[in-house]
């Protein structure tokens, strides 16, 4: 029995049947218009090609949501352009490309657990934790009085990726990340045991 969910219902990382093909919602906005109603635009990636477009339906247009079978994996380790995973179950490996998993491959680190999400057999995609705890290896030190960029600075993670993060963060640190939006969230528990 497929679940129907309509624009009311979209989140990012839901999985619907749109045009033949499976779409991941990435962003959306509800829009309203003079007497026209409401629209919701979107940014979608299509599950299959990787490719993302930006498309607007009316709102409460209705969709088939995808539901998958979901298996629990831990990340082992890259093989060329592939991020390798142990079934926790079976403990096969099964290789994953960088296109299927998109940008939470930025958020892989050793020994992470997550779950593998299959479709009719086949491998969709990762569902992440949503934070994971990350070290810092390169960001410029914050000077006190610093008030001018009060916003924060940049900070290059272990895994590549370059967040925003608070001026009293320093290289070495270890610090919590959502991983739905990027965003700093805390200090990580790494940092307070060493200097606790």
């Amino acid at each position: 029995m497929a679940q129907v969910v309509d624009t009311s219902d979209f989140y990012p990382g839901l999985k619907i049947r749109w045009q033949e093909g499976i779409w991941e919602v990435i962003e959306f906005q509800h829009h309203k218009m003079g007497r026209g109603g409401a629209t919701v635009r979107t940014k979608m990636r299509n599950v299959d090609t990787g490719s993302t477009i930006e498309n607007s339906f009316r709102s409460g247009e209705k969709f088939e949501r995808i539901i998958y079978e979901d298996k629990p994996a831990q990340f082992s380790y890259m093989s060329g352009d592939d991020y390798i995973f142990m079934d926790l179950s079976t403990y096969d490996e099964m290789p994953i490309s960088r296109e299927v998993l998109g940008d939470v491959a930025d958020y892989l680190v050793d020994n992470l657990e997550v779950q593998i999400e299959f479709f009719e057999g086949k491998i969709m995609g990762i569902e992440m934790p949503k934070s994971v705890e990350l070290r810092v290896t390169d960001t410029p030190p914050g000077f006190k009085g610093d008030t001018v960029s009060s916003s924060g600075k940049p900070a290059t993670l272990e895994t590549g990726i370059v967040i925003t993060v608070p001026l009293f963060i320093n290289v070495d640190d270890t610090i919590i990340v959502d991983t739905r939006t990027g965003e700093y969230l805390e200090r990580g528990r790494k940092q307070e045991e060493r200097r606790g």
